[in-house]
């Protein structure tokens, strides 16, 4: 059964029954629209709404230390699912006497069943991320005294220690930010950043947290992601992109946890009972972006190649002007980047600008022509050629390929 903790399983359709009060269901969301983790909730939950019999939803714009609504006390409805953050929000939601599912986790012992995305596996995926990379040297930041970012931390740091690693941890209060300037707390960030061993790759608790790390490591003139490599959670893509540079994070299927939390809310409202255990939900994938791109390299002059690549790639930079700047021959740069990465400057410069056309693909309405342009191709012609040999697809044929697979999601 989909309840049982630890396995994940999609849930069954219900076969059609009688609503269990009122025709249709009116369920209530407390769920927060300020973050990214609560509105894929809410995606899932309409997803499967739409997949089956209608519901009267209750849903009001919040975040996630908003109170209650008023409404909800003596709310005549069929069932809430919730982000139940605080003890008096459980007492207050169960006095409804309603069926509730959990969507939050951080309230033990309250009664609710509940269906969470699984912190364990997310911090397992993005260990084995930043160790793919062939670092050696690894923190973490979280918040103290949160369970699912203790959660992840300890996951983190047992993946990490099977390789023989260590994790340096950081964990600052969750409104420190509240009592304290930015300032001050970024001139402190930026100072532990600077104690840690480099190159090293950082696991940050949320993308939240992640801009703040992000703007430290700048503080501090640590680049990134050659000294510090850094991934977050929750895929919140507006602040991901807008970190500086965009931000590496695990999707950790927020989306799937709204519809499986729909799905069990229905069959409770249909009168099936649940055990009261925990439904985790397995995190989907990594979602790559510049704050990882890199590789562990002990050679500071191919270090220094891979960070003018990533950022003039575009701008049509050749061998010549990469060995000009760092102050070496181009046959020397040549060499030592194939003895570090077994790969030619040039495979490098194309793969920085088949990644960059691949986002203007997929997120502008560009011709080919302006995008073979702007990534750094001579003409759109050779990069039709370079995505036939190395995606088997012409760029039109990605893009419309991978706009379709994204409205599945």
């Amino acid at each position: 059964m989909m309840c049982e903790a630890g396995i994940w399983t999609m849930p069954k359709p219900l076969k059609p029954k009688s609503p269990p009060a009122d025709s249709p269901p009116h369920v209530a969301l407390l769920v927060e629209t300020s973050l990214a983790s609560g509105r894929d909730i809410l995606q899932g939950i309409a997803r499967y709404v739409r997949e089956h019999d209608p519901w009267l939803l209750y849903h009001q714009a919040r975040s996630l230390e908003d109170k209650l609504p008023a409404w909800l006390k003596g709310w005549k409805g069929h069932g809430i699912i919730a982000r139940v953050q605080t003890p008096a929000m459980a007492r207050a939601i169960a006095r409804t006497g309603l069926p509730v599912v959990d969507v939050l986790g951080v309230i033990e012992d309250k009664g609710f069943p509940l269906v969470h995305v699984d912190n364990e596996a997310i911090g397992i995926l993005a260990a084995h991320h930043l160790l793919e990379l062939g670092l050696r040297h690894f923190a973490y930041l979280g918040i103290r005294g949160e369970n699912w970012s203790e959660a992840r931390q300890q996951a983190f740091s047992h993946a990490v220690s099977k390789h023989g690693c260590t994790v340096t941890v950081r964990n600052e209060p969750r409104h420190e930010m509240d009592d304290e300037s930015w300032e001050v707390h970024q001139t402190r960030l930026a100072h532990w950043l600077s104690s840690l061993p480099r190159p090293i790759g950082i696991m940050v608790c949320s993308d939240q947290r992640g801009s703040q790390l992000l703007d430290a490591c700048r503080r501090a003139n640590l680049r990134v992601p050659e000294e510090v490599a850094v991934i977050g959670v929750d895929n919140d893509e507006p602040l991901c992109n807008v970190c500086n540079p965009p931000l590496t994070s695990v999707l950790p299927g927020h989306t799937q946890t709204g519809y499986a939390a729909a799905a069990m809310l229905d069959h409770l409202m249909h009168g099936t009972k649940c055990p009261k255990k925990i439904t985790l939900v397995p995190p989907v994938k990594i979602i790559t972006r510049h704050s990882t791109d890199t590789l562990a390299v002990e050679d500071e002059t191919v270090s220094l190649a891979l960070c003018l690549i990533r950022e003039h790639a575009s701008n049509r930079m050749r061998i010549d002007d990469i060995a000009a700047k760092i102050g070496v021959s181009r046959s020397v740069l040549q060499r030592r980047f194939r003895a570090s990465l077994g790969r030619t400057i040039n495979d490098e410069l194309i793969h920085h600008r088949l990644k960059v056309a691949q986002q203007l693909l997929l997120e502008t309405r560009l011709s080919l022509p302006e995008i073979a342009e702007r990534a750094g191709f001579q003409h759109a012609e050779y990069m039709a050629s370079v995505f036939r040999s190395r995606l088997s697809a012409t760029p039109a044929g990605f893009r419309r390929q991978n706009k379709q697979s994204s409205l599945l999601i």
